[in-house]
């Protein structure tokens, strides 16, 4: 009877021990033994929150490899803007050479439009109408003309430049000397003074050419206005 009681209680201990390894092979399902999970390794074992400093790769411009990302290029842009048209209109005074010995100064306005085809080279054209006094009778002298203008770019926004121009004239009143209308050319150059981005202050100098009553004039013109860029 004490053989048979050993025997009986050694195989209920070696049943104990195989069923203990089956359960460490194969452990349960998580919700049979919450407690398992307690084995696996915590992201954040103390409970703390992300650092402030933490960021994706994508934000702290590292790559996935830890590479740093390449920075995008930088543009520079010019200071001043320029601007393919201009309309300017000011007042006109032209000292008036008109024959030999007979010299007439005249008032009155000029206005011209260009368009920069490039930066530096543009289509200049030009209206002037100055008033004149001769033989107690008033009079005036027209030109208009077109040609080629050529600007640089100065310090302080200031956009220095020069002009070729030729075109057609007409001269009032009537005189003995002969025609009304002859062929003008004009040659000169100014500086623009920029106060807003689209508007500056222009003064300018020129010698305009024209040929009446069988002799060329060559008058000096100064003229001061207001440029519109756009």
């Amino acid at each position: 009877m004490r053989y048979a009681s050993f025997l009986i209680g050694a195989v209920l201990l070696l049943a104990i021990k195989v069923n203990a390894q089956i359960n460490v092979v194969n452990p349960p399902p998580s919700d049979a033994f919450p407690q398992v999970a307690l084995l696996a390794p915590s992201a954040n074992p103390f409970g703390l929150g992300s650092l402030p400093g933490a960021a994706p790769a994508a934000i702290t411009g590292s790559s996935a490899t830890g590479a740093p990302l390449a920075e995008p290029p930088v543009q520079v842009q010019s200071v001043y803007e320029t601007y393919n048209w201009q309309a300017y209109i000011g007042y006109e005074y032209l000292r008036y050479y008109q024959v030999p010995a007979v010299t007439l100064n005249t008032n009155g306005f000029t206005y011209s439009m260009v368009y920069y085809f490039k930066n530096w080279v543009g289509a200049d054209g030009e209206f002037d109408a100055t008033h004149l006094n001769e033989f107690n009778t008033g009079g005036w002298l027209l030109l208009g003309m077109g040609g080629a203008r050529f600007r640089w770019s100065a310090p302080r926004g200031l956009e220095v430049w020069a002009h070729v121009l030729g075109g057609y004239s007409h001269f009032t009143p009537q005189t003995a000397f002969g025609n009304e209308h002859a062929p003008a050319y004009e040659a000169g150059g100014g500086v623009d003074i920029r106060f807003r981005p689209r508007f500056a202050w222009r003064a300018e100098a020129d010698m305009v050419g024209t040929h009446y009553f069988n002799t060329y004039q060559y008058s000096p013109k100064v003229t001061l206005g207001l440029v519109i860029k756009f």
